[in-house]
């Protein structure tokens, strides 16, 4: 293993550098996901055509923001939002002005996923709440949620994973990160030693989002 105490003596402090920005661009993206994430698909949900508060042109702007953030391209969306990001940051370089792109992506995939695990749930809970004289508020806070809670953490799990993988192309913009590293000393210094050191580092901290996740879920599911 000489090549590997090599490779960590001549590049160890800027991979401990990439992996600390990494983790902060999945802590912010996460945080913004449940932040705002989670109220759009619940939004979405409650106002779609049959739901409990129908409200068609709420629920097309929802709908249709999900879905535009969703399908466009993310390396293309990067650079679309290049002057909103120097609007809020002053630049469009580094790991938090890289982070800004990447929170658009964490709202629209979790939302998306929170209406879906929203809509699974048997449409009979809501009605009994209801003839049990719930409000809107006790229904989602009491009955809902409450009964969603296993599958938004095994959501929040797969979309760790998907903005984990976003994350590795933010190093065309700066951002910096496990994937700029890999391509930076690895790729493009034909270091494959280093390379395929980081994918296996990438490897490891999908699994371990992915046990965790599943653990936690687990848990909560008590059915």
């Amino acid at each position: 293993m000489s090549w590997l105490a090599e490779v960590l003596a001549a590049h160890g402090d800027d991979l401990v550098e990439a992996l600390g920005e990494t983790g902060y661009m999945l802590a912010v993206s996460l945080t913004a996901a449940v932040v705002l994430g989670l109220p759009l698909g619940t939004l979405v949900y409650l106002t779609r055509p049959g739901g409990l508060v129908p409200q068609r042109v709420v629920w097309t702007i929802g709908n249709l923001a999900i879905n535009v953030v969703r399908s466009f391209p993310f390396l293309l969306l990067v650079v679309f939002l290049i002057p909103l990001t120097r609007l809020v940051y002053g630049t469009s370089f580094g790991t938090p002005a890289a982070t800004f792109s990447l929170c658009f992506v964490a709202v629209a995939i979790y939302g998306r996923l929170v209406e879906q695990i929203l809509r699974e749930i048997d449409p009979g809970i809501p009605r009994v709440a209801d003839t049990m004289g719930a409000t809107l508020p006790q229904i989602m806070f009491r009955f809902l949620l409450p009964e969603a809670r296993p599958g938004l953490v095994y959501a929040l799990t797969s979309a760790s994973i998907s903005l984990l993988s976003y994350s590795t192309v933010l190093g065309v913009v700066g951002g910096g990160g496990i994937g700029d590293f890999a391509m930076r000393y690895g790729y493009q210094e034909y270091n494959d030693a280093l390379m395929y050191l980081t994918i296996a580092i990438i490897l490891v901290c999908v699994l371990l989002i992915q046990a965790i996740g599943h653990r936690v879920s687990e848990r909560l599911d008590h059915r």
